[in-house]
């Protein structure tokens, strides 16, 4: 038996052993004997005539056939090509069911938006009460559709259902100045904290799979692709209705208002979901297409900011312009780097696991450094302004995010460079990325529950 195969199936069978050999799984030294078995059948199978690939295939199936385990790693890698040998019958149709779930659901998100006019809160003049509440009204139809899907278990949906619960508590029971900076900050990190519990019901509670963690990071990409179509579709809608009813004389803004653009976006999040799992083979043509056209254009934008901010000096000999000091412009180069994670994260869940470093890696390499460049900058900046003007609630919240994707971003780069010189597996990467999922979490729900009491709701 040779010790030895070519460097692509070499990889191929360190990703099958790294699954098989997880401490709750199976013994290493079962693992060394599976393994043994394996690379035996590869032997003989190369031997009458396949090629490489194609005895990795054979051999991992055939081992399926005696170890339940291989057969649990096809499953979970179910954008293997192999996991069609290994769970022979599966359809490969598109995934349509669930529209009339799907469409009851999205109707009663929009009705939910709408209940509070029962008791005179109308949408866009009582701002504090949605701000408190849009999320809590909008996502639980949407993790409902996944429970309902996935037929989830009891404890699957205690995992989902509990965390709505005090989200809810907490928003209404908090009291909120009107428009205050601790209301802005617990609505938007309430939403984001939700939106990742709904994960959860994705996943079908696998929360500790770096494979399932994936999949709700590519199914989030798909989910922002088709909600900014629908957008688009909407706002043609609401022009011609504006417009016909302008014609004959009659005012629909108000309808448009508290109507159209509230129910629509409600159905949209339900529906948008919907879409992902039913047109999947769609998509999937659409969104790694996006990532590659936007991560150069990311690229130059923060590598033209590295350069603007040292040539402009305040940053670097205390310049009078202070420019880079400035809160607007600490702001939107936050969300410029949450928009470049995003990148790296849907280009990583679009990305052939076992496919060699390419062109396009390196490139994801420049811009995870010119991010990580500019997160540093970003963060001398703030901490400058925390020390000349004191602590705020958006001060520190967004100094701790920015130290969050600062630890996210070098871990990273530096298993990005390691990935690139092959000297480090693209399943590490990936892990690294799918397990600040939780950080993300955990930060969002601090910054809902401890910040306005901190800072006397303020």
């Amino acid at each position: 038996m040779a010790d030895h195969l070519e460097p692509r199936i070499e990889d191929q069978i360190s990703a099958w052993r790294a699954y098989v050999s997880r401490p709750e799984a199976i013994d290493g030294r079962d693992v060394d004997e599976l393994e043994d078995h394996l690379r035996g059948q590869i032997d003989r199978l190369a031997a009458s005539g396949l090629d490489a690939d194609e005895s990795f295939l054979v051999a991992v199936k055939r081992l399926g056939g005696l170890d339940d385990l291989s057969r649990e790693f096809a499953r979970e890698h179910s954008d293997r090509l192999w996991k069609q040998l290994m769970i022979p019958g599966e359809s490969r149709a598109p995934r349509t069911g669930g529209l009339v779930l799907a469409v009851g659901l999205a109707v009663a998100a929009a009705l939910a938006i709408k209940i509070p006019a029962l008791f005179g809160i109308r949408f866009g003049e009582d701002g504090d009460f949605y701000a408190r509440f849009a999320a809590l009204l909008v996502l639980p139809f949407l993790a409902t559709y996944f429970l309902v899907r996935r037929r989830a278990s009891v404890p699957t949906i205690a995992m989902v259902g509990v965390p709505f619960a005090i989200a809810a508590v907490v928003m209404a029971v908090y009291p909120f100045a009107p428009d205050g900076a601790t209301l802005v900050l617990a609505a938007t990190h309430v939403a984001v904290a939700l939106w990742i519990v709904t994960g959860i019901a994705y996943v079908d509670g696998r929360v500790r799979s770096s494979r399932s963690r994936m999949d709700f990071i590519r199914f989030t990409g798909e989910w922002l692709v088709y909600l900014a179509l629908i957008a688009l579709g909407g706002g043609v809608l609401v022009a011609l209705t504006m417009g016909v009813f302008s014609a004959i004389s009659l005012d629909a803004e108000w309808f448009v208002e508290e109507f159209m653009v509230p129910c629509g976006v409600a159905g949209a999040v339900v529906i948008s979901a919907w879409l992902v799992e039913a047109k999947q083979s769609v998509i999937e043509n659409i969104a790694p297409v996006l990532t590659k056209l936007f991560t150069p254009l990311f690229t130059l934008l923060l590598l033209a900011f590295i350069v603007a901010g040292f040539l402009q000096g305040s940053l670097v000999d205390g310049g009078e312009t202070e420019a880079f000091g400035q809160r607007d412009l600490l702001i939107l180069f936050d969300i410029v780097l949450v928009v470049v994670v995003g990148l790296l994260l849907y280009a990583l869940s679009a990305r052939e696991p076992l496919a060699p470093p390419s062109l396009f890696d390196r490139l994801q390499l420049v811009m995870v450094v010119a991010a990580l460049v500019v997160d540093i900058m970003v963060l001398v900046a703030m901490i400058g302004r925390i020390a000349e003007w004191g602590a705020s609630p958006n001060k520190l919240a967004s100094l701790g995010l920015n130290v969050i994707l600062f630890a996210n971003l070098a871990g990273a780069a530096w298993l990005q460079l390691r990935f690139t010189m092959r000297r480090a597996p693209f399943e590490r990467l990936e892990r690294w990325q799918t397990g600040f999922l939780p950080v993300y979490l955990a930060w969002a729900s601090i910054v809902v529950v401890a910040f306005p009491p901190l800072f006397a709701f303020a």
